[in-house]
C-alpha cells in the first residue's frame, strides 16, 4: 500500500480512537521508511498519547527539537549504545540521514557501541552489537500510566461493545 494511503488510515485510526492500530502502522511504515524522519515523529506523538516518554523519546531521538526529558527516558530505558543501535531500528549508513543532527546521534550512538565492546559494529548487522546485550542489560518495565490504563480500558470496552454486536447478530440469525 503507498505512504499517503497509509498516513490517512492512520489518520483515519486516530480520529476513531483506534490508537494501538495507528500506533501499528506507524511503527510498520517506520520499519519500511527507516530515514524518513516524519513517520519518527508521528509515532512518538502516538506514543504521547499513552503517555510513555521513553518510547517517544526513542522516536524523537533524531531530531533536533527533541524533549530532554523523553531522551533522558528513553536512554533510561535502554541503557546502552547497544540497546539504542535496536531502539533506533536504523538501517544503513549515517549520511542517510535527512539531517546533520540525525547523523550525529546515529554516529554517536554507533562510535559509543563499538567503544563500549572493543570492536567495529554497524547498522546492517545487528549480531554486530548485540554482543552481551541479552547478559549485561535488561530494557526495565516502565510503570503503569494514567494515559495508557485508559487506553487499555478503553480498547477492552470497544472489543466488548464489538463481541456483544456480534454475539446479537448471530443470535438474531438463528432467531
Amino acid at each position: 500500500m503507498p505512504l499517503s494511503k497509509t498516513l490517512a488510515r492512520v489518520d483515519a485510526d486516530l480520529a476513531a480512537g483506534r490508537v494501538p492500530v495507528a500506533r501499528q502502522r506507524l511503527r510498520g511504515l517506520v520499519s519500511s521508511f527507516p530515514y524518513d524522519l516524519t513517520l519518527r515523529r508521528r509515532l512518538a506523538e502516538v506514543y504521547r498519547l499513552y503517555g510513555d516518554a521513553a518510547e517517544a523519546g526513542r522516536w524523537m531521538y533524531l531530531e533536533e527539537d527533541r524533549d530532554a526529558d523523553e531522551t533522558a527516558a528513553f536512554e533510561a530505558r535502554y541503557g546502552s549504545p547497544g540497546w539504542r543501535m535496536k531502539a533506533l531500528a536504523w538501517r544503513g549508513p549515517e549520511a542517510m540521514a535527512a539531517t546533520a543532527f540525525a547523523e550525529g546521534q546515529l554516529v554517536a550512538v554507533r562510535t559509543a557501541c563499538a567503544e563500549e565492546l572493543g570492536h567495529p559494529v554497524d547498522w546492517d548487522d545487528p549480531a554486530s552489537y548485540r554482543d552481551g546485550m541479552e547478559d549485561k542489560y535488561e530494557a526495565p518495565s516502565e510503570p503503569w500510566t494514567i494515559g495508557g490504563v485508559l487506553t487499555g480500558v478503553g480498547c477492552l470496552v470497544g472489543a466488548l461493545a464489538f463481541l456483544a454486536i456480534w454475539v446479537n447478530g448471530v443470535v438474531a440469525l438463528f432467531d
